[in-house]
């Protein structure tokens, strides 16, 4: 399973499961070896897939680091804090989880928009 840690240590992201907000962005930056891209991708668009079936899924976008970056960064808009936990807690999307090498790192962390 991919090593999960908080981009923000003040604020985990299933501590921001708590908060009742929408819409959210999840901010996911995967730090993917270069030996694991290939299987990687494969294992992500599987998720990926059963996650645009939940309710409350708006949309989804994966975003590579340029020049030879091992970054991979998925954008994934959600109705509400709510409709994301749930899928997170879904038995099938943790068997999934599951299956994502340890040298995987995730940094993921939600976010809602503000006028600027």
């Amino acid at each position: 399973m991919a090593k999960l840690q908080s981009l923000d240590p003040n604020t985990p992201m299933f501590a921001q499961f708590k908060e009742v907000t929408g819409p959210i962005v999840l901010a996911n930056t995967f730090v993917v070896p270069e030996e694991r891209y290939a299987s990687f991708l494969p294992l992500f668009r599987r998720q990926a897939e059963f996650m645009k079936a939940q309710p409350g899924f708006v949309s989804l976008r994966m975003h590579k680091g340029t020049a030879n970056s091992q970054l991979l960064m998925n954008l994934a808009v959600w109705e509400s804090t709510e409709a994301l936990a749930t899928a997170f807690g879904s038995p099938e999307f943790r068997r999934m989880a599951a299956e994502f090498p340890d040298d995987i790192v995730s940094y993921p962390h939600i976010f809602e928009q503000i006028d600027v």
